[in-house]
């Protein structure tokens, strides 16, 4: 995997920002993430940065030209050279007669070494310096305000510190011309605060490449934020101030506060104002479209993913018939392995007397189809096996039912699978859940850079997402179908939640809300990841697997890592 990509336009071209010389000099992969490929993602340390740049940023300022005894203060001023190919923002410029100083913030304390700041920050004040010089300005020195101590650290611009940075300057324009990034630190402390451990993967990647024995847990960022599903044909949401309110005809039922929405979900006519969807996008909030019968139709989210490179490499892969094969007997693998997990766990006795116990035979078909499945030597060959192992799994679905949920005129009885439209309440409950994961996967494969409608083993067809369709393969039976039996088993679904008629059957409106709350329980239950044993919500473990896909195509493991529960 890993073919090259060439971004030679990139690396001539591209004028960098000082801020990136520091993220290079901290780590070269960090940087990568950021500059090349476009990856951010907000913590605790750099949204305080953000607050604390808030005063100098009100208002940019504009340098005088140096004059003797005159005072320069301007604020957040922005300069740019052809010739050392930087810009920067810098966010104070204080001098006199005798020159001019940059003043760069940072959030913390002052560290206690010798230099006074680490490499990273000096080199980034030191390349204002030398922007500062460009204009005609003399400026041999400048300072580092940390604001956790109020302190200011003199930085002097010596032969070594300018060689220093140059020398930055250099690595990361050659650093983007790569076509994947730099290896992962080793056991790093750094890895720790930074905000992007979890896109960057560092312990996961060493791990799965046998560069160390141990996996650190990821920190996944806990937000506060939910779905916001909305239903009622007539709704129609607008925003006020930073909430969004929800009207059915014209009056006010229901608002949430911007902060508080992870996604927001509507079904059928629902619509949503201009300025809400504006709103959604600056907060990168996606709003995803649902029929009212509950098909996905399509999601928004702004101007999406810049990462050029990584759909490139899921192209390249695409148009590969080995790649493609890999990829999917892993997946189809995956899928048979959970589903006879599922089966082995949750089978239901009918009497007492009989043993919870799944038919050994069945059990034992399914490793045979796993086995199989391992070596198919086309994807055709792997449809048909996938089909054998799906019709046997179907047909034994009913066994995890509990036996009150299945029997008398109001019980829940299945036979086999069957869609557009579903038949039964069985089929319905499926159809809505693979609908509800479908979502989810695209949601998820669009934030970390991949189109979720290429992919390696569905069909390629208009309007199918096939990368989702292939990626949630193993979680059909640990996220759907256990939705789906947690429902009826604990009965919060029961028979009288459907319509049926000639057209198939389907939920009513207060079933189906439900159904959504058990669906978004499973996605918030916490699993143990089978490789490395931390502990992770269905919903972050989608955007993990999801990047370990990226650096599988960007050849920096060896394999995709499937997730097989034991």
């Amino acid at each position: 995997m890993g073919p090259e990509v060439n971004n030679d336009a990139l690396a001539a071209d591209a004028i960098i920002p000082a801020r990136m010389l520091n993220e290079y000099v901290y780590c070269p992969r960090l940087a990568y993430l950021m500059w090349v490929q476009g990856e951010f993602a907000h913590n605790a340390d750099t949204v305080e940065g953000a607050i604390r740049h808030r005063r100098v940023d009100q208002a940019a300022g504009i340098l005088p030209e140096e004059k003797e005894e005159e005072k320069i203060h301007a604020r957040s001023v922005h300069l740019t050279s052809e010739r050392l190919g930087l810009t920067a923002r810098i966010d104070l410029v204080e001098g006199d007669g005798e020159g001019v100083r940059p003043v760069d913030y940072k959030k913390g304390k002052r560290p206690h070494v010798a230099a006074g700041a680490y490499d990273p920050e000096r080199v980034q004040v030191c390349a204002q310096g030398l922007l500062l010089r460009e204009h005609a300005f003399a400026c041999d020195s400048g300072f580092l305000y940390f604001a956790g101590s109020r302190e200011r650290v003199p930085v002097q611009f010596d032969e070594d510190l300018i060689a220093l940075t140059l020398r930055a300057i250099e690595g990361l324009r050659g650093l983007s011309g790569l076509d994947k990034p730099p290896a992962p630190l080793a056991d790093s402390p750094k890895c720790g605060r930074c905000s992007l451990a979890g896109i960057c993967l560092p312990d996961e990647v060493s791990f799965i490449n046998h560069a160390t024995a141990d996996v650190r847990p990821i920190f996944a960022q806990r937000t506060t934020g939910l779905p916001l599903y909305v239903q009622s044909a007539g709704s129609y949401l607008k925003k006020d101030g930073d909430q969004i309110i929800v009207e059915e005809k014209k009056e006010r039922v229901a608002e949430a506060r911007y902060n508080d929405v992870s996604q927001l979900v509507l079904f059928g006519p629902a619509g949503i104002s201009t300025p809400a969807l504006h709103e959604c996008f600056r907060r990168e909030i996606p709003v995803t479209f649902m029929s009212y019968g509950g098909w996905f139709i399509g999601h928004t989210v702004g101007t999406g993913h810049r990462n050029v490179m990584t759909r490139t490499l899921q192209y390249q892969a695409s148009f590969d018939p080995q790649a493609c094969l890999r990829l999917a007997r892993r997946l189809v693998v995956g899928k048979i392995h959970n589903s006879r997990t599922l089966l082995r766990r949750n089978w239901k006795a009918l009497s007492e007397e009989e043993e919870a116990k799944a038919p050994p035979d069945l059990l034992q078909a399914l490793k045979n189809d796993m086995a199989q499945a391992a070596r198919a030597d086309s994807i055709p060959v792997l449809l048909g096996v996938e089909g054998n192992a799906a019709r046997r799994y179907f047909e034994n679905l009913l066994g995890m039912v509990s036996p009150g949920c299945r029997q008398g005129a109001e019980g829940f009885d299945f036979n086999a699978r069957n869609r557009r439209p579903p038949k039964d309440p069985v089929n319905a409950l499926l159809s809505f859940a693979y609908a509800m994961l479908t979502r989810e996967w695209t949601m998820t494969l669009s934030a970390v850079g991949l189109d979720p409608y290429r992919g390696f083993y569905h069909q390629l067809r208009h309007g199918r997402p096939a990368l989702a369709l292939d990626l949630m393969e193993p979680f059909r039976p640990l996220v759907a179908d256990s939705a789906v039996l947690m429902a009826i088993n604990n009965g919060e679904i029961k028979a009288d939640d459907f319509i049926r008629g000639a057209a198939g059957c389907a939920l009513k409106p207060a079933g189906r809300k439900r159904f959504i709350a058990a669906f978004e329980r499973r996605m918030a239950q916490e699993v143990t990841h089978p490789i490395f044993k931390y502990r992770i919500d269905y919903r972050r473990l989608f955007e993990v697997q999801a990047r370990l896909l990226v650096r599988y195509l960007a050849g920096e493991i060896p394999r995709y890592p499937n997730f097989l529960t034991r």
